[in-house]
């Protein structure tokens, strides 16, 4: 056995070099010394540090390790908007109550409106040791009006301030991404007009439509259950001081406040839900852009993209590739992960808030980012590439689609589907001996399977005529496609 000391004394410490991280040397393992990358560039702090505003029960600041390992302003920062818009509402709420005075109020939502005008401008310094986005702002608007902004926080916990902060963007997220959806959708029907006819590409684009309405279904109904307001639950047991929840409830235009106020700060079932509606979207992409890399493949060639929706080889000259829905296929994996993440994350939490939550939101963000891209990328696809008509009719009666209506042709002759199954496949096998197509065979040949076989089976044989048969409700037969387009055309408002 090698004694931890022995072990210890195999490699050394490199000397520490300024804004460099250290590798141990060790004989198997050496590493170059790379630049540390800051999370976010944030204004060197030329002052003290000044006090944390839960600072008062401390003696001593935390550690630079400590702050740089907690802060979270780095990715929450993207929520200023939707925590100054429940900051007003709360102000608001708090005068109407008379814990504020309406001059403070005043002040307070002057000052709001003043740091997210900076923000938008790009003039906002956001600083890691204020932590979060809530403590930036409120810090700021303290350094900014004085007084009125320390009584913002009345009744108010950042436990609830920041999961309201969440569902609101999480909200708007969501009508973002039904309208993505929707311009899919318009630009997958457009593809499918253009190819009128044409058996794959009509019926393919049009059952991609009902996957992606489905999608819609998913995020309306998440959002229905989101919509339930948690401000005002504080910490986690609520507050003694006469608040009205109902009317910042209201003025966030959210349903009603949440009725548990220990769930209200806990729950992240919203949360969980959308990225499980996102993950299924995004495989729902994943399989649409499988099926166009391999129909843009050299062995297919059911599809030209253009050159504005594709890109080279460094190395193979004649290389023209669907790159963008190759990322598409591969990107699904993110938002995946994503979902595996808060569900790892959520599954061991006593309930209330633990602080293992701000862990949340760079999921979240970043599942919107990649869903987003992705249901753009393949509406740009979708509008730009060009189906090869003579390619896909030669491909078409490989594989014997006709065999199907074979068996139906017999069962309307009476003979019970498991026969008929069975005379259908000595039809194929035999098709199969004389390299020919089941519309090649001659009426002699299907008789001497099965006399049951007239003149009228060559109706029911061929793509064309066996697609046209096709006729139950929902299906591929010429009415119900037409039926299916006119369906469409009126529920995504296209003339």
């Amino acid at each position: 056995m090698v004694s931890l000391g022995a072990l210890s004394s195999s490699f050394t410490l490199a000397p520490p070099l300024a804004g460099y991280s250290i590798h141990r040397t060790k004989p198997w393992c050496a590493f170059p010394l790379r630049r540390i990358k800051p999370r976010m560039e944030i204004q060197a702090q030329t002052k003290p540090k000044e006090a944390k505003l839960w600072g008062g029960r401390f003696e001593e600041g935390v550690t630079e390790t400590v702050e740089r390992f907690s802060e979270s302003v780095s990715f929450d920062k993207d929520l200023y908007k939707h925590d100054i818009m429940g900051s007003r509402a709360h102000a608001s709420m708090l005068a109407q109550q008379g814990l504020i005075s309406v001059s403070d109020r005043d002040s307070i939502i002057g000052g709001l409106d003043e740091i997210e005008r900076r923000i938008e401008n790009g003039e906002f310094n956001w600083r890691a040791d204020r932590e979060d986005v809530h403590m930036n702002i409120e810090a700021a608007l303290t350094d900014m009006i004085g007084e009125p902004a320390k009584k913002l926080h009345t009744a108010r916990s950042r436990n609830d301030q920041v999961v309201t902060d969440l569902r609101l963007w999480c909200r708007d997220a969501i009508d973002r991404i039904i309208a993505c959806m929707k311009h899919l959708q318009i630009s997958l029907l457009t593809l499918a007009l253009k190819n009128e006819g044409l058996i794959i590409p009509e019926n393919r684009m049009k059952s991609e439509l009902f996957l992606i309405e489905r999608d819609v279904g998913r995020l309306i109904d998440c959002r229905a259950r989101m919509n339930f307001c948690p401000l005002g639950a504080c910490a986690l047991a609520g507050t003694g001081l006469p608040i009205d929840r109902f009317m910042t409830s209201d003025a966030l235009g959210f349903t009603a406040p949440m009725r548990n106020s220990i769930d209200a700060v806990s729950d992240r079932d919203f949360v969980l839900e959308f990225l499980s509606a996102n993950a299924i979207t995004a495989v729902h992409l994943s399989q649409l852009g499988e099926e166009w890399v391999l129909w843009a493949a050299e062995e297919f060639g059911f599809i030209t993209p253009s050159d504005s929706v594709s890109t080279g080889s460094s190395i193979m000259p004649q290389k023209k590739n669907p790159d963008p829905m190759e990322l598409v296929r591969g990107k699904s994996a993110r938002v995946i992960g994503g979902l595996v993440t808060l569900l790892t994350l959520c599954k061991g939490l006593p309930h209330a808030y633990n602080r293992d939550l701000q862990e949340d939101k760079e999921p979240v963000f970043d599942s919107v980012k990649t869903i987003l891209g992705m249901l753009e990328v393949s509406a740009e696809f979708a509008l730009n590439i060009t189906f090869n008509r003579e390619r896909i009719q030669r491909a078409l009666p490989a594989g014997y689609l006709d065999a199907t209506t074979l068996a139906d042709y017999l069962v309307n002759k009476g003979v019970p589907f498991r026969t008929s199954h069975d005379i259908a496949g000595k039809a194929v096998a035999m098709c199969t001996l004389k390299n020919c197509q089941l519309l090649d065979l001659s009426l002699d040949e299907l008789r001497s399977i099965n006399p049951v076989f007239d003149k009228d089976v060559y109706e029911f044989l061929g793509v064309e005529n066996a697609i046209q048969k096709f006729s139950s409700y929902g299906s591929t037969g010429s009415a119900c496609v037409a039926d299916q387009i006119d369906y469409w055309m009126k529920k995504l408002e296209m003339k």
